[in-house]
């Protein structure tokens, strides 16, 4: 046991790295390169990695990576079709996300959901809310997904798996769909992104609705109302690391800031995320929320640095008492201790 304790906590280590390392140098070139989303390819990245501690085979990484690219394809012809219909739209979209949350509670399709759901959250948003971003979205989304493919493969090619060694975890087999569940999570979803639609504001329209679909994944493996708790607290704490990340990169702006910042942030959520044990996924919505908002405050995306800081935390704080309120009124209630309704 104690050999297979160690044997685990080596490959933690690992996994942290990679993510770390995939993250901090996706980061800095995105910035480098001028993208108007620079947290998208080391977003995808860090959901690759911390799926698997192997490797996907070429044939699943271009399955995942087409399966992305299709989904956003098919957003962009969803919104400019029905994006001034909004009844149909709204229902369309709607019925993307329960496909995706369906996907999630019966076990399958890992990461590529989750990065599904944000494809559909940011493609249908930007193209609606900036018409001047509405012809780059394919490019900024087949830019994400290759980088994220490419840091991968980079990551894992720098800090191989030992030959012979697998620890993977082993899966539970097949569940059964909570129709229930991803039916109230879908309203949750829906109803948060139609509130940023509303609104018109581009900085709340992306930190937002993944903030809520993060959260709502995340309550899958909350065993109790105090560790959904928790998961809010900690989600949070990646907010507030973006903020303070950003005041350090406002004292010495560099390309070489940024690296030093999203590496030590990126150790200190990817590894904790790396580990087995159910706050893993906590981390990993941490590092997810890090991401976004930091991104954001280095971003080009018009009117994204006129948000301050404190106020983007605001909305991740509404965001998670959002989803974490409205699942618990939502939710079916369990007979057992597991979910936060019980």
């Amino acid at each position: 046991m104690s050999t297979d304790r160690t044997i685990a906590v080596e490959e933690q280590k690992r996994k942290g790295l990679r993510v770390a390392f995939a993250v901090s140098i996706g980061f800095t070139f995105a910035v480098y390169a001028g993208a108007i989303v620079p947290f998208l390819g080391p977003l995808f990245a860090a959901q690759f990695l911390l799926g698997s501690s192997r490797p996907m085979p070429f044939g699943k990484t271009v399955g995942a990576a087409m399966v992305i690219l299709i989904a956003g394809i098919a957003m962009m012809a969803l919104t400019n079709l029905f994006g001034d219909r909004p009844a149909p739209f709204l229902l369309l979209l709607g019925l993307t996300y329960f496909a995706c949350f369906v996907a999630q509670s019966a076990g399958k399709g890992g990461q590529a959901v989750f990065l599904v759901l944000v494809v559909a959250i940011i493609v249908p948003l930007l193209g609606i809310l900036n018409k001047d971003l509405a012809n780059s979205i394919l490019s900024i989304l087949v830019t994400g997904v290759l980088s994220g493919t490419i840091l991968m493969w980079l990551a894992y090619a720098i800090f191989p798996e030992p030959a012979g060694q697998n620890l993977e975890a082993v899966s539970s087999g097949e569940r059964p769909p909570a129709l229930r569940r991803a039916l109230a999570n879908t309203g949750i979803l829906l109803t948060s992104v139609v509130i940023c639609l509303t609104s018109d504001n581009l900085t709340a329209a992306a930190v937002i609705p993944i903030t809520v679909a993060s959260l709502l994944g995340q309550l899958d493996v909350a065993g109790s109302s105090r560790a959904a708790v928790g998961l809010v607290l900690v989600n949070l704490f990646g907010g507030v690391l973006a903020s303070v990340a950003y005041a350090a990169l406002t004292l010495r702006p560099s390309l070489l800031s940024i690296f030093l910042i999203v590496l030590i942030v990126a150790l200190l959520l990817g590894g904790r995320a790396a580990g087995r044990s159910k706050d893993a996924a906590v981390f990993a919505g941490a590092l997810t929320t890090f991401l976004i908002l930091f991104g954001l405050g280095v971003s080009p995306l018009p009117g994204s640095s006129a948000e301050s800081f404190a106020t983007r935390i605001v909305y991740v704080g509404a965001a998670l008492i959002y989803a974490l309120l409205f699942a618990a009124i939502l939710w079916p209630r369990t007979s057992n201790s597991k979910g936060i309704p019980a």
